[in-house]
């Protein structure tokens, strides 16, 4: 099915009402304040979550709806960049439509419709990357990543805006819960142990790799297991994991037809006054050169894209050792959305250090795209 003009899906006053939402300024939110605020989620002040998500929201997604609608080299008019265009537009309209939020009663409503904002935009990620694998193959498949940098800065735009959508979200969403784990507002845990996060994320990258080949390099993990801070746990299980899988995957491609014992991957969890720096190193052979700068770009990948196997984007979610060289930057981006970092040093003919920085201090605002 041919995918529809806007004009074609969307009112005229609908469209207009989102070109003049994109030019409101967004407002930032550190994860000190969510952390604080979080910490009395009294019925008042979920009705205050509430009505600044019910303007901030709107002008989010308003900037990202309009970049989809001006991408170059052609990447607007992708059949899989419309039907993205398309959720955001129609959760623009849901949010635009709900009433002004007075009590308990509307902030309840108003919560189970973000709710389904959040399913709708599940598959945002996997989908811009058919977007992108559609782009490839129309284009000259010789062009350089280089000659693509205005899609990679889009694309980073685009994804560190959806952390920030979700976390949101997600935060207002959980901190209902009438049972909360204990140390944890909403997605915050005050008292993380980035040690314990970093042997759970590991293991999940090792089960993987052992259905994957067969058999999986050891981990070993360095650190004070009672270290905490505050910090979401989703965020950097899903850096690790993606950090670690990396290391297995190269350390057991390098071994696997070799008579020497692969060696293990070393984690290391330091403590530092500003930053908790996770280190993940692995003797997997390293980048070449000239490679490095290729590893944080979204068009970039040693391995299959599983998109193209499975068309079907349903089956896109299942974690693979490969998947579709979107772990890196990605990473990055969550790193960065709370004031961190991540850095890739890399010995060409050894092996590979990553650096994965996280802010301890808290403060820093939102980065808004």
């Amino acid at each position: 099915m041919a995918a529809k003009k806007l004009h074609e899906s969307f009112s005229k006053s609908l469209i207009e009402e989102v070109h003049r939402w994109a030019y409101l300024k967004q407002t930032g939110v550190s994860l000190r304040y969510m952390t604080e605020f979080g910490s009395r989620p009294t019925n008042r002040n979920l009705l205050i979550s509430a009505q600044f998500l019910h303007k901030e929201l709107p002008i989010r997604i308003a900037h990202r709806a309009i970049e989809l609608e001006t991408l170059p080299y052609g990447l607007s008019e992708k059949p899989a960049i419309l039907k993205v265009r398309d959720w955001y537009f129609d959760s623009f309209r849901d949010l635009r439509s709900f009433p002004e939020i007075k009590d308990t009663n509307d902030e309840i409503d108003f919560t189970q419709m973000i709710k389904m904002i959040k399913v709708r935009h599940n598959n945002v990620v996997p989908t811009m990357a058919l977007g992108v694998q559609q782009l490839k193959k129309a284009l000259n498949r010789k062009m350089d990543y280089k000659d693509l940098d205005e899609i990679h800065q889009f694309l980073d735009r685009f994804y560190m805006s959806r952390i920030g959508i979700r976390m949101l979200i997600g935060q207002h969403v959980a901190l209902h819960d009438p049972n909360p784990p204990p140390d944890c507002i909403g997605y915050i845990h005050t008292k993380m142990s980035p040690v314990d996060v970093a042997r759970s994320a590991s293991e999940d990258a090792r089960a993987i790799c052992l259905r994957e080949y067969g058999s999986a390099p050891d981990i070993s993990i360095y650190g004070d297991r009672d270290f905490t801070f505050p910090y979401v746990p989703t965020h950097l299980h899903m850096m690790v994991f993606e950090l670690v899988k990396n290391s297995l995957r190269a350390v057991q491609e390098r071994f696997m037809d070799s008579d020497k014992v692969a060696p293990p991957i070393r984690i290391i969890v330091a403590d530092g006054l500003e930053d908790v720096t996770i280190k993940v190193s692995d003797e997997g052979g390293g980048i070449p050169r000239s490679g490095l700068p290729k590893i944080f770009t979204y068009l970039y990948s040693t391995a299959k894209n599983p998109l193209v196997e499975h068309s079907d984007l349903g089956t896109a979610d299942v974690a693979s050792m490969a998947g579709y060289g979107y772990g890196l930057p990605i990473s990055r981006l969550y790193a960065r959305y709370f004031g961190g970092d991540l850095q890739i040093i890399s010995m060409e003919g050894y092996g590979t250090d990553a650096y994965l920085h996280l802010s301890r201090l808290g403060d820093s605002q939102e980065p808004l795209p």
